[in-house]
């Protein structure tokens, strides 16, 4: 008989008859309109499986060796997991076992299988291993066991028959009754979902058998191509006791894998299906570097295997048969045959999905070289509040004295930084970033030389800030409260393009005695590489050098805001995108900073128009990609009579300047600029709103309905209406005739900013060395006691202000 090979799955071929070929072309076809396409087999008759023969035969003897030799895996970084296309989860007996152990945990089982669903639904295809027969029969058969109790054992009060029930179960007998309910309730759960499933019983011995182990790995493969997804389960009504350990697809002189439970089930069905990705789902967060309830145990985001014999485990799961020393060996064996491995709890919401997303979720296995930056990172991090500490104690001249040391470097070497950060410049062109970001990018010489003189002034500063008593007051005789300004702790900076931010930022972290994590964006890696070895330099001859430290490893933000017990400040600078995707995605560390400047410049109907002319420029013109930058342009309607809104125009365009109108402008004009899409908006360019208003209560009702709460001006000769509209506007920083681009610290006197806030408590506006500290109180008495000031005791109350200079 003659036969067409369709499908060759690692070693077993698959034909059809002659006379169906022509029906059984591969299709394109997708299963939502957000699915990624793949290629699709359509519904046929059953497909006849045989070995292959001759050359095929020979080629899949070599992939099946291939298997037994080490091989590397698709993926050596977590962000390119989301590539993953086939994925084995396996779903451990604590994960949806209740802790009772008297059933199934439904709701925790209902997202995973939700998670599942998705994927396949996504394009993926999904395999699952999972346990659960034994529990869910020991409900059932419990409830029987006590339903056949006497009246006479159930009112016994001595009987304890109730509490032990589930003990006299045989776990083989709790199986078979539980294993049909078990499948039926996944049936229920993804039909919910459109995706179909099938059940696969083994056990150990259906792969020690050629036959049953190729027939296994044939009805997979179909499974697969039929957009099933095969839910496997080790047969425990029949299963020989775990203690058997012999290896299982091994050769002579090849290590193979014994299979004692659903880890080591799951590895050895990875490999040979050739899965992309393995989610081993235990009740633990992942490896840790010793059992994780011991004191100094951390848990490893990243495992290579040089860690193997490193590593300490603990006991294993109470329900079930594989403990973390299994985990780890099936994981390693499974990475040795090209999968990729993470090892995560199941009980963490959204783990499947959150895995995919490269977030550093459990443990990931690779055999990449260099990978354990996930764990050096906790430790720069836990190196910048030791070194924070060690700012925080030294004198104000010694912090003072480092800053001015950056100070200097800045400008003595010069030319490196500016070497350094056209190396950047050279490859943002290539990569065609936008002019605004371009010009964020560049340094030049006079830029150095501003920063060096900001930092000077931070350092002068710094003289007055860590420690400064704000209040003392006298509580009692010999009983003295000091109130005082202390750092906030560790701080992370994270800014987009701008490498002049880096020394900015260390220096303000110096002279406030703050530890610092800073994350550039990859723009200006050579610039902040440049620019740190200078900030290390400085904090060296204070014997701090590792309070600040350039995070410039593969890092996902979202696992730096995942470090709270490491962060105390999160400070975003840069585009509204990054400081609004900050402020969503921290949950646990308080972010400073603000998501937009919509700015507003408000010419007032006793403005002098020249004036108003001169400021407009430069507000909008002298740096449009700063977020100080105008971006709406509010007009009394009176001035709309005479010229002034001609000459207005007539600037912004010989500027370069894209005018927008907004609805009441646009309306009355015949011809004009187009309407905008938005009077809330932040343009970062060349780009502007025009609105009229009729007074300026209405211009201070269009910025609280439009604005973001930065900055805001009023043009006018009238005192008392810039004195109202500076009184009840409620921004950061609101400005009488003088530009908007002014909101800066630098400008303000502060040396410099760590950013601008426009929070409501804490700092706001530009953020200096002030806003970097929070207080504490000490408190000095001699032997006083709470119960000395209860009634008819020896001691009162005086609390008595006291000078601060004392």
């Amino acid at each position: 008989m003659l036969c067409r090979k369709l499908l060759s799955f690692n070693g077993v071929g698959f034909f059809r008859v002659p006379g169906q070929v022509a029906a059984l072309r591969p299709t394109l076809l997708t299963r939502s309109a957000s699915a990624t396409p793949r290629l699709w087999l359509p519904q046929f008759p059953p497909v006849l499986a045989c070995p292959l023969s001759g050359k095929n035969a020979a080629h899949a003897a070599l992939e099946r060796k291939g298997l037994q030799e080490k091989k590397p895996s698709n993926f050596t970084d977590r962000s390119q997991l989301k590539y993953a296309r086939r994925i084995v989860v396996k779903l451990g007996s604590a994960v949806i076992t209740r802790e009772d152990e008297h059933g199934l945990a439904l709701g925790r089982l209902a997202s995973i299988v939700e998670q599942v669903a998705e994927c396949q639904n996504e394009g993926r295809e999904c395999i699952m291993v999972t346990s659960g027969a034994v529990a869910f029969g020991k409900q059932k058969l419990t409830q029987e066991l006590l339903m056949s109790l006497s009246m006479r054992e159930t009112l016994s009060p001595t009987d304890h028959t109730r509490e032990d029930a589930s003990m006299l179960l045989e776990p083989r007998a709790a199986a078979a009754v539980g294993q049909s309910g078990l499948m039926s309730l996944y049936d229920a759960m993804f039909s919910q979902y459109g995706v179909k499933i099938a059940q696969v019983l083994v056990t150990k011995a259906d792969f020690y058998n050629e036959e049953t182990r190729r027939n296994l790995m044939s009805t997979l493969a179909e499974l697969i191509s039929l957009n099933i997804v095969p839910i496997i389960n080790t047969n425990d009504a029949v299963s020989p006791p775990p203690q058997i350990d012999e290896p299982i697809g091994g050769k002579p002189g090849k290590r193979g894998i014994s299979l004692k439970d659903n880890d080591s089930l799951a590895a050895m069905l990875a490999a040979e299906i050739q899965s992309d990705l393995l989610i081993l789902m235990s009740d633990v967060d992942g490896i840790y570097s010793k059992p994780p309830w011991e004191e100094g145990a951390k848990i490893l985001h990243t495992f290579t295997s040089d860690l193997r014999n490193t590593i300490e485990f603990g006991q294993k799961s109470k329900v079930g048969t594989g403990g973390m020393d299994s985990k780890v060996n099936s994981a390693t064996w499974a990475l040795d045959r090209g999968v990729s491995v993470v090892i995560c709890n199941g009980m963490l919401h959204k783990a499947i999905k959150t895995i995919l997303t490269g977030r550093k979720v459990g443990t990931f296995f690779t055999d990449a070289n260099g990978s354990g930056t996930a764990v050096s990172t906790e430790v720069i991090a836990e190196n910048a509040r030791s070194g924070g500490r060690i700012l925080a104690t030294i004198s104000p001249e010694q912090r003072a004295s480092c800053v001015h040391t950056l100070a200097d470097l800045l400008v003595s070497r010069q030319s490196e930084i500016l070497d350094a950060n056209q190396r950047d410049l050279q490859e943002a062109t290539k990569t065609g970033l936008a002019k605004p970001l371009l010009s964020r990018l560049s340094l030049t010489p006079s830029k150095l030389k501003n920063l060096a003189v900001g930092l000077n002034q931070i350092a002068e500063s710094s003289h007055k800030n860590v420690g400064r008593v704000l209040r003392r007051t006298r509580l009692a005789d010999g009983l003295e409260l000091k109130q005082i300004t202390v750092p906030i702790g560790v701080l992370l900076v994270i800014f987009e393009s701008r490498p002049d931010s880096l020394p900015q930022v260390a220096a303000l972290a110096i002279a406030s005695g703050n530890g610092l994590l800073l994350k550039g964006g990859k723009e200006a890696a050579h610039s902040n590489k440049a620019l740190m070895e200078l900030v290390k330099e400085s904090l060296a001859t204070v014997g701090a050098t590792n309070a600040i430290s350039l995070i410039s490893t593969r890092e996902e933000i979202s696992d730096l805001l995942s470090m709270e017990q490491h962060i105390d400040l999160i400070i975003p600078r840069g585009s509204s995108e990054l400081v609004r995707t900050i402020q969503s995605q921290s949950q646990h560390i308080p972010v400073l900073g603000h998501a937009e400047g919509v700015c507003h410049v408000y010419v007032d109907r006793d403005a002098d128009l020249q004036k108003a002319l001169k400021i407009i420029r430069d507000a909008k013109c002298d740096y449009p990609a700063a977020c100080n930058a105008m971006e709406t342009l509010l007009i009394h309607e009176d001035l709309m009579e005479g010229d002034f809104f001609s000459d207005i125009c007539n600037m912004l365009k010989k500027e370069g300047v894209n005018i927008n109108a907004g609805p009441r402008l646009h309306s009355v004009l015949t011809f004009g600029p187009p309407l905008a899409k938005t009077l809330k908006h932040e343009y970062g360019s060349l780009d502007c709103t025009i609105e009229t208003v009729k007074n300026i209560d209405e211009a201070v009702d269009h910025i609280h309905k439009y604005g973001s709460g930065h900055t805001e001006v009023i043009v006018t000769e009238n005192r008392e209406s810039a004195e109202t509209f500076q009184k009840r506007v409620d921004s950061a920083c609101v400005f009488h005739n003088a530009s908007s681009r002014f909101a800066d610290g630098f400008r303000f006197g502060l040396g410099a900013e760590v950013g601008i806030s426009t929070a409501r408590i804490h700092a706001r506006g530009p953020v200096g060395v002030e806003g970097l500290l929070t207080t504490k109180w000490v408190l000095n008495g001699v032997d006083h006691a709470a119960a000395d000031f209860a009634e008819g005791g020896q001691r009162t109350w005086l609390h008595e202000q006291l000078p601060l200079d004392n």
